[in-house]
């Protein structure tokens, strides 16, 4: 089937059109406003000079407008490439090169980025937009009076315009979209954890399929079309992309918070009987502990979705003791669109379980050195096939070529991920095979001793790395950053905690307390740079 993003969400507006799509800091936005918005957007892109398969860079926090943009950017026959708000002037000419992007949206604040950056890339045009631009005039007035809407310096000019005066142009003709099914719809870039950010392509039917594998899920719980959707994910990034947005192709209701917010969120589940959030694991910590979680109802919460790391054990039996629901774990890339294992929502999971393989998706277990595959209960690399499958990464021939390859006339995703699978068909996670640690001949996972490690009442957050020795390879050690009100913790006390847990040859020699640990701009946690730290330590040392 011939699938395009543009002509689904069509179809939902034929079934849906009055009822609410995206709900935007108060403010509702019908399905039929939304499909009114994103065609003005595309016919504004088409009178700027923007062409079938051009692309535009959505520089942009969650929002009604990166929904607009996206939508209208696809639309327009274009390719979306949407990237981190928080990213900085040499970001988004890294990234305007790499993509060959013309045109760009951005919101007044982060303005002063872009235009640092526009001169020395292929940008013709800068859509600002002021997050209040499309609230009614009396919440536009209050954000004012209150000095509640964050406000950036901006002149219009040739190459800049404001987002209002952008839709004005929108009185172009627009034709049928023609791309479809496996053209590129938009270019997602990686958390950039190894050398630069890697641009990987996603077409049309990729992302629809994938899309409809995360709506399917919770579907035993309540039908498609009555989900509330809590859209604190990042939609630049691919969880919020599959597990959130995709609500809006089946009726849903998607409540989109520019940033993360507990009390924002608190509220946004009891006023709307929210009945999906979304989250890393260290959200779901954070709301735990939260000093005014009491206040609030979050009694309609039906799934509970952690992705993006791995989910220490202790929040997960926490979290089901607290509210009666389980946390739903997957396992899925960037290079795959999102889910290639999800916890099923009609059986029991184990809690360690990432789920069971989506439809879509073919896997293997193999050696990460012979590429033989591994027997059931032995750890070994994930490696991923689909049908719509993404082929390469853009303008990377050589990383394309070390995570990319061909077996049996199949091509296959090199994860770098080192997980197990059960008898039943549910997988585990075990580590990266980058963040193994080789120790005395045993190969330990980083994971698993940082999983340990959080356990602990008094830890907030680990990083665990090896570090090189030439009697026993590689010694562990471990960066803690222990929680606010915490005192009197020594090393000693969390070697021992680990000595009672771990086997003898997992326990961390050296632990080093820190006040926060490296994480990428998507929240990933960077041992490379820990490990980056240390060789510059020994380089002085020695």
């Amino acid at each position: 089937m011939e699938e395009n993003i543009s002509l689904r969400f069509e179809e939902a507006v034929k079934r849906f059109g009055n009822r609410t799509c995206v709900k935007y800091l108060g403010t509702s936005f019908s399905y039929a406003e939304v499909e009114e918005l994103t065609e003005t957007f595309a016919k504004a892109l088409l009178s700027t000079g923007f062409e079938p398969g051009g692309r535009l860079i959505i520089y942009l926090p969650n929002s009604i407008y990166w929904i607009i943009a996206w939508l209208g950017t696809i639309r327009a026959d274009g390719i979306a490439v949407p990237t981190s708000p928080i990213y900085v002037s040499k970001d988004i000419k890294y990234m305007a090169n790499d993509s060959s992007a013309s045109h760009i949206v951005c919101t007044d604040v982060n303005y002063g980025y872009v235009k640092e950056a526009m001169p020395e890339t292929a940008l013709k045009l800068a859509i600002v937009v002021r997050l209040d631009d499309l609230l009614p005039l009396w919440k536009r007035l209050a954000g004012w009076a209150f000095d509640r809407v964050p406000k950036g310096q901006f002149r219009e000019d040739d190459s800049t315009i404001t987002f209002i005066n952008f839709m004005k142009k929108g009185d172009a003709s627009l034709a049928p979209p023609k791309r479809r099914d496996l053209d590129t719809a938009e270019i997602l870039y990686t958390g950039g954890t190894t050398k630069f950010p890697k641009g990987v392509p996603i077409s049309h039917g990729l992302y629809l399929i994938a899309a409809e594998e995360h709506v399917d899920v919770p579907r035993p719980l309540f039908p498609p079309e009555e989900n509330v959707i809590i859209g604190s994910a990042p939609l630049f990034h691919i969880l919020g992309q599959t597990c959130a947005l995709s609500t809006i192709f089946e009726g849903g209701r998607l409540i989109v918070m520019p940033k993360v917010n507990l009390d924002a969120i608190f509220d946004a589940v009891e006023r709307e009987r929210a009945k999906t959030i979304i989250g890393v694991p260290q959200l779901y910590r954070m709301i735990l502990q939260h000093q005014r979680l009491e206040y609030y109802n979050l009694s309609s919460l039906r799934y509970c979705f952690s992705g993006g790391d791995v989910l220490p054990l202790e929040i997960y039996n926490r979290w089901k003791n607290k509210f009666g629901v389980p946390l739903y774990q997957g396992y899925g890339a960037t290079e795959t669109c999102g889910g290639v294992l999800l916890c099923r929502t009609d059986e029991e999971n184990p809690p360690n379980s990432v789920g069971k393989v989506v439809p879509s998706k073919e896997v293997r277990l193999v050696d990460p050195n012979t590429l033989e595959e591994v027997a059931i209960g032995e750890p070994g690399e994930l490696l991923v096939h689909s049908q719509k499958m993404v082929k390469a990464y853009l303008n990377k021939p050589e990383e394309t070529q070390e995570a990319f390859l061909e077996i049996e006339g199949k091509l296959w995703y090199r994860t770098g991920d080192i997980l197990k699978r059960d008898e039943r068909g549910h997988f585990y996670f075990v580590d990266r095979t980058v963040d193994t640690i080789k120790h005395k001949g045993y190969r330990v996972s980083a994971s698993e001793i940082e999983g340990v490690l959080q356990e602990h009442p008094a830890v907030m957050a680990a990083c665990v790395v090896g570090i090189p020795d030439p009697k026993v390879g590689e010694r562990i050690k471990a960066y803690v950053v222990l929680k606010e009100d915490v005192k009197g913790i020594l090393g000693h006390d969390l070697i021992r905690w680990c000595r009672e847990r771990l086997a003898s040859y997992k326990v961390p020699q050296y632990i080093e307390f820190r006040d926060m640990l490296p994480k990428s701009k998507v929240g990933k946690l960077l041992r490379r740079e820990v490990r980056a730290q240390e060789k510059r330590k020994a380089i002085v040392a020695s």
